[in-house]
Parts: structure tokens; C-alpha cells; sequence
């Protein structure tokens, strides 16, 4: 019998601009005092698993490499940076507050018709979903029957785990991934089961039904 292999989708703490500003791939974005706290949390809950991860990722930008910093230092692994786990490419809207972005024109599309929609200069959501799919399923297959931490963004993450349900990604921005929130998928025979989203609760009882 193959052991599964689950994968601790995280997305990084708080930053200064968090629900006020799309940061995109700006550099130079850092997790605020808050944030740290919250990856100092979400470490101590990977770490005291009955099964600790024996790896982790993370997206290149500032704000997730702080937040797998600790975890790494919980798990006594080393950060390896994967370029697949980035944050959707907005393109022209990068930088711009929300207050901004929510009078656009092309905002209801983001909020009900994503597939159809690419940013300006910038990814489309269903690039941003195959780009992070592919990741997760490259991952997984190098680390047969292994635990792994991958640390990411909001969007990519929420593509992910409705992809993985099989929900329309239409529908996508119906699923809320918080700050430091963990999302866990196991993968069996390349088949993926959701077990829990946006979780910041405990993560010991988690198995299949």
C-alpha cells in the first residue's frame, strides 16, 4: 500500500499593506509584528504534528520566506525557494489599494468571471491555477510519502484547493484563506483530497473519512 503524501498549503502572515493595497510581486513587502507572531504560530502547530513535515518551500517574495523562516527553524529543515508557489502576476493593478481596485471597471469580473479575466500586463487566474497545480503536483511526486510545508499566497492557494475539489474556478473567490492560515491536501495514487482549508485551529485529528 502506497503512504500518502500531504501537502500544508500556508500562506504568509500580515503585512503593513494586507487588506488595503494588491501587492503583487512587488519586493521589498515584509511581515509586520503582527505577521511574525503569526508564523511563529502556525510553526509551533506544524511542529507538533504526529507526522511534522520533512520539508519546506516557499514562494521568492519577502513576505513568505519570513513566514517559512520559523517553520524551517520549528522542523530543522532548510527554505527551498520554488518560483511555482509566486502570487499571481496582477500586472498593471500591482500596487494599487483595493479601495482603488473595487470601482474599476473589471473588478466584477474578477469577483464572478476570473476565468475569463487576465490582469493588465499580467497573469490570468487560470495560468495563476495551472502555474500553481503543476507545483504541487511536482512536489508531491518528488516526495513520495512524505509531509511538506509550502508556503504561498492567498489566490494561488485558493485556486489550488478548489481545484482540487473540482469547483469551478468561476466560483473561486467563494473560499476565504487567511493569514497564516494552513489548507491541507493529501495526494493518493496522484488523486487529491481536500482535508482541511483555511484552517487556525489544530491540525492533529486530520484524516480521510
Amino acid at each position: 500500500m502506497t503512504t500518502a503524501t500531504t501537502i500544508y498549503l500556508v500562506r504568509h502572515g500580515v503585512t503593513s499593506t494586507t487588506g488595503k493595497v494588491l501587492p503583487g510581486r512587488a519586493p521589498g513587502l515584509h511581515l509586520s509584528s503582527t505577521g511574525q507572531g503569526q508564523a511563529s504560530t502556525v510553526a509551533e502547530r506544524l511542529s507538533t504534528l504526529r507526522r511534522p513535515p520533512t520539508a519546506v518551500f516557499a514562494s521568492p517574495l519577502e513576505r513568505t520566506r519570513e513566514t517559512a523562516a520559523p517553520i524551517s527553524a520549528a522542523l530543522g529543515v532548510k527554505t527551498r525557494i520554488d518560483k511555482g508557489l509566486l502570487e499571481c502576476d496582477f500586472g498593471d493593478w500591482t500596487g494599487k489599494s483595493l479601495a482603488t481596485l473595487r470601482r474599476h471597471r473589471d473588478w466584477a469580473m474578477v469577483q464572478h468571471r476570473p476565468s475569463a479575466f487576465r490582469f493588465p500586463n499580467g497573469e490570468s487566474f487560470l495560468e495563476m491555477q495551472q502555474r500553481i497545480w503543476s507545483s504541487i503536483e511536482r512536489l508531491a511526486a518528488a516526495h513520495p510519502g512524505q509531509s511538506l510545508v509550502l508556503v504561498s499566497h492567498a489566490d494561488p492557494i485558493k485556486a489550488a484547493v478548489t481545484f482540487a475539489q473540482g469547483v469551478p474556478l468561476d466560483l473561486f473567490q467563494r473560499t476565504v484563506i487567511s493569514p497564516c492560515s494552513v489548507s491541507v491536501l493529501q495526494f493518493h495514487d496522484r488523486t487529491p483530497v481536500v482535508l482541511t482549508i483555511n484552517s487556525t485551529a489544530n491540525l492533529q485529528e486530520l484524516a480521510p473519512a
